[in-house]
């Protein structure tokens, strides 16, 4: 796996456009920006630019008076980013300085759009196969974009980081189940509601705690927690210096889940906040994984049917590049290369040895 950081790699994007996109990051998400701080210098630019252009598509949607005018807009922005003439909209001009770059595969972005689609549409989740399915894209396609902008190609890392992105989105719904009720949004399961004898209608008409709503945020984070106990083999595959960063969002994203059940899996009455003293404590945790997470091992977990489209989305083609940028392109494409050859011999030899893959 690769280990090392690239010697040159693609130049950041103007320091207007990121100063503008951290400060949609800093104002939109306390513990990704706090998780940033800790990526490498070569890293955060990219990371900032993906994260403002993901923060302002979902703000389109949501305050537009018509989501669905919004989502066309949105598709329009993507084709000119990806011919290399965004709007002057500072995380268009941002991210269309990494599309090429880093041979940021379009399809990965377009389903991001659709998960805002179904959020316009009031789309229904009656399991938690279906919430997982929506959170793969609004969260999965992130985790697999900044695993491609830190060089790592390779199919399982890629489902790991998808995977770490959709416990993060479940993290996110169990800790804003009153919020989102009160704007006539639920994402926890419809059909573990009706198991625990709530009435889907009428909960929404009125929301408040109970007893039974405890138990299915409960069953929420425990699925999330599933989860999070794979994203090590995954990090696994980074760049030292990335690791000590996806670690701390790993962490600091967990505890959240871990300060709801500590307010009595109360997430309806109020929003459950992890501190800034117990945040910084995780992210010196987190340094340790540079050179303490283990190896990736023989066999492991399944990939998780959602995020399964998103590894083969990641595979694709980038974006044609600019000229000066071919070395770094090339890098990064037999790098990726080489890894699926290893990964395609790795699971030959599984089969054939009678083991599981990963």
């Amino acid at each position: 796996m690769p280990d090392t950081a690239l010697s040159s790699p693609p130049p950041a994007p103007p320091v207007a456009d990121l100063q503008a996109c951290e400060s949609l990051m800093r104002g939109g998400s306390r513990s990704f920006f706090a998780a940033s701080r800790v990526l490498p210098s070569r890293i955060r630019s990219a990371a900032v630019a993906l994260y403002a252009f993901c923060r302002v598509a979902d703000d389109a949607i949501d305050l537009a008076p018509d989501p669905a005018l919004a989502l066309v807009a949105l598709r329009r922005r993507l084709d000119r980013i990806y011919a290399g003439l965004p709007l002057p909209i500072d995380a268009d001009t941002a991210l269309a300085g990494i599309v090429g770059p880093y041979a940021l595969p379009r399809g990965l972005l377009e389903a991001l759009l659709e998960g805002f689609q179904w959020d316009a549409e009031g789309r229904e989740y009656e399991t938690i196969e279906q919430v997982c399915d929506y959170g793969a894209r609004v969260a999965g396609t992130v985790g697999a974009l900044m695993a491609l902008v830190m060089g790592t190609r390779s199919p399982p890392a890629i489902a790991r980081a998808c995977e770490l992105g959709v416990a993060m989105q479940l993290t996110n719904i169990a800790r804003d189940v009153g919020e989102d009720a009160r704007n006539g949004r639920l994402y926890l399961p419809r059909q573990w509601l009706r198991e625990e004898g709530v009435d889907v209608q009428r909960w929404l008409q009125a929301p408040r705690w109970t007893p039974a709503i405890a138990r299915v945020v409960a069953r929420v984070l425990a699925y999330a927690d599933d989860l999070y106990q794979r994203a090590p083999q995954g990090i696994a595959y980074l760049p030292r210096d990335c690791r000590p960063a996806i670690q701390a969002a790993r962490l600091v994203y967990a505890e959240i889940g871990r300060e709801i059940e500590r307010r009595g899996l109360d997430s309806v009455s109020g929003r459950a906040v992890v501190g800034t003293a117990r945040k910084r404590w995780l992210m010196v945790r987190a340094l340790s994984a540079g050179v303490l997470l283990p190896t990736v091992p023989r066999g492991g977990w399944p990939i998780l049917p959602a995020v399964a489209p998103l590894v083969d989305l990641a595979a694709e083609p980038g974006p044609p590049l600019a000229r000066g940028e071919s070395f770094y392109h090339r890098t990064i494409w037999v790098i990726g290369l080489c890894e699926r050859l290893r990964e395609r011999e790795r699971a030959q030899w599984l089969a054939r040895d009678g083991q599981p893959l990963a």
